[in-house]
């Protein structure tokens, strides 16, 4: 347990921190999962339109620390790779 006041403040600052990228991350998965479904679904136009809304939601979420730069392009290159593969 944390015992210095500095120590005490830091659990805090941790646990505002946790919770806000954990809410980014699932608000990316969301978008993410959307794509995926208009893949299932074989509507390439739905999925094309999912994958604009969740590219920059990939994006700011490697921004933002929650992902590495390079996974989020990972991510984005297989998604449209997977949309563009459907036409």
């Amino acid at each position: 347990m944390a015992n210095t006041r500095s120590a005490k403040k830091m659990v805090r600052k941790i646990a505002r921190r946790t919770e806000v990228n954990t809410a980014r991350r699932s608000r990316m998965r969301t978008y993410i999962r959307k794509v995926e479904e208009a893949i299932e679904s074989g509507d390439q136009k739905a999925a094309a339109e999912a994958l604009k809304s969740a590219q920059p939601e990939i994006m700011r979420a490697a921004s933002k620390g929650v992902l590495h730069k390079n996974t989020s392009a990972r991510k984005i290159s297989r998604l449209s790779a997977r949309v563009k593969a459907m036409g």
